[in-house]
């Protein structure tokens, strides 16, 4: 596996924060040094561009293009062959498709030859792919059987609150919850992962988390590939904390360790110095990206420096196919993009760190050979009407991002419990703006349940090209701010309540989280859907705040990550 250390430059960027291409020298690591290491000689890299602030990475996205002459136009050789997650498959009985998920622990090499403590659901690492369609009902029997408190959030989807998977609804060991609704996204890419309080980064990175594609009948997605593992393909991201013995950490204290690295895997597999391989039987072949990691930031682009051309971003179809150089994905983000292979291409991950610690680098993560001898027809000009907002006449807030020394603070309040929480109330219907400031040198990554929002301005600046999608997770960088629209509806709940927070998972536990209460006050013109399904609830709320002592030992700091850029080192 080839890969390269260095960060990029301020010199590589453009006025808007674009990534213009560079060259830097790769360094090669061997197979014998890769054996010999076990996935250690990644650099351990502290603070990486964590706080680095606006200065330092724009949020208009963009990658480190870190490649030398003699890589381009190259592919690599592939040392072993993507694993494609298993499809679930739903049983369907009176019009209800029903998925059956056990949240259980189990053993998994997370350092290529090391044995990790892990869990997954239905298997030891990772979960099953689960496919739903718009406009169908589906039922969920999630069992829990990991041994501690759990929530399964379905991210991205547009559900009752008491069906999202939140804090307000964890169930203990040993119980099964069932939530039930019907599929009202349009076709995108979402997943799935626990959200309880102080133990989401906990468990998350052990392997909870799984991806859901949702299917619709749009001419879009008719014209686009959609077999599963044949020319729709996966690719689950996670760079992790690991030490030497395969133990996996998930707070400040494990991430300091001298003898914690950070392995890169795709689809569970460590491709630190190993090359993925794909055989890609149909000429145009669409793959879902998730950066299912819990802080850094991944960027997927082509070795050779050519171009992917992305379709969707967080929430469904862009208005129109964009040819990028690059596909930047902070934590719990998501994008699909397709690729006409005439010719072999090798796909690369730079790893930017978004925490106190974390990864860094451009790896070479998966080989593609093309095989497919069919003539695609022509994308669509057009893949999606999205009709921007007027946001004159929107209620304005501001939401302000903070920290308390090692605390992470929305609106003033650390969020380790319901009742200590921040609480934002809106109305069914509402349309509303909010200016999401952050008011730290820290890198976020905000994540608004239920609804997704327009971008209206990044920085100060208005979006751009992909960044007039639609969103759910979006980047937030040190003293940077963005402008998210949206509105509130279908679903009212006067109990239940959604949460909005930063997607870096240690900050989520370490309290930067607050809650949406949307209710019904009898004027909205939307349909109200409040979901009153007990067999969804039983046990939840009860046991909601006992796992939030998890978060004590889960902490941040401000001082060791001001100077993080200055501090890379190697092993």
């Amino acid at each position: 596996m080839t890969h390269t250390s260095e960060p990029a430059s301020e010199a590589t960027r453009d006025s808007k924060g674009n990534h213009r291409k560079t060259t830097a020298e790769k360094r090669d690591h061997s197979k014998d040094t890769a054996a010999r290491g076990k996935g250690l000689h990644r650099r351990k890299f502290l603070g990486g561009m964590a706080g680095a602030g606006i200065a330092a990475v724009a949020a208009a996205g963009g990658a480190f293009s870190l490649l030398n002459d003699a890589a381009k136009n190259k592919a690599s050789a592939a040392d072993s062959t993507l694993t494609i997650p298993d499809l679930l498959e739903g049983t369907t009985t009176s019009g209800v498709t029903t998925f059956t998920l056990e949240a259980k622990t189990g053993t998994h090499e997370v350092i290529s030859g090391v044995t990790s403590t892990t869990m997954g659901y239905n298997q030891d690492f990772l979960g099953p792919t689960m496919k739903w369609t718009n406009g169908d009902e589906v039922l969920l029997n999630i069992t829990n059987s990991i041994g501690a408190d759990t929530t399964v959030h379905f991210h991205g989807a547009h559900v009752p609150a008491k069906m999202d998977g939140g804090p307000q609804v964890a169930f203990s060991d040993g119980t099964t919850w069932s939530p039930t609704f019907t599929v009202k996204d349009p076709a995108t890419t979402l997943w799935y992962h626990p959200h309880a309080l102080g133990t989401t980064a906990q468990q998350a990175v052990h392997g909870l988390a799984g991806m859901i594609i949702v299917e619709d009948s749009t001419d879009t997605s008719a014209a686009l590939p959609s077999d599963y593992g044949v020319d729709d393909i996966p690719l689950i991201f996670q760079c992790l904390a690991v030490d030497d013995t395969g133990d996996i950490k998930y707070d400040a204290a494990g991430y300091r360790l001298s003898t914690t690295t950070f392995p890169l895997l795709l689809n569970g597999t460590n491709v630190d110095s190993t090359t993925l391989g794909f055989t890609a039987t149909k000429t145009r072949t669409r793959f879902r990206a998730l950066n299912a990691s819990p802080s850094d930031i991944i960027t997927i682009q082509r070795s050779d420096g050519g171009t992917l051309t992305q379709i969707t971003s967080d929430q469904g179809y862009l208005a129109e196919a964009a040819e990028v150089t690059t596909i930047r994905l902070v934590a719990g983000a998501r994008a699909e993009f397709v690729m006409d292979l005439t010719a072999d291409a090798t796909l690369q991950a730079v790893i930017t760190t978004g925490w106190i610690r974390g990864g860094s680098g451009t790896y070479d993560v998966l080989a593609i050979t093309a095989s497919g001898s069919d003539t695609p027809a022509d994308l669509p000009s057009t893949l999606n009407t999205i009709e921007r907002y007027d946001t004159s006449d929107f209620t304005a807030r501001t939401i302000t991002l903070g920290q308390n020394g090692a605390t992470m603070l929305i609106d003033g309040s650390a969020g380790t419990t319901m009742a200590a929480m921040a609480m934002i109330s809106t109305t069914l219907g509402s349309k509303e703006i909010w200016t999401i400031q952050n008011s730290t040198q820290l890198e976020h990554s905000f994540h608004l349940h239920d609804v997704p929002y327009q971008l209206i301005s990044i920085n100060g600046e208005d979006p751009t090209g992909v960044q007039l999608g639609w969103y759910d997770t979006y980047e937030v960088v040190g003293g940077g701010s963005i402008k998210i629209a949206m509105e509130f509806t279908d679903f009212a709940d006067d109990t239940y309540m959604y949460m909005l927070h930063c997607h870096l998972l240690q900050h989520e536990d370490e309290g930067m989280m607050a809650s949406l209460m949307i209710t019904d006050d009898g004027t909205s013109t939307t349909s109200t859907d409040t979901s009153d399904d007990s067999t969804a609830t039983a046990s939840a709320s009860a046991s909601a705040s006992a796992s939030a002592s998890a978060s004590a030992t889960a902490t941040d700091d401000s001082t060791a990550t001001a100077t993080a850029s200055a501090s890379a080192t190697d092993d």
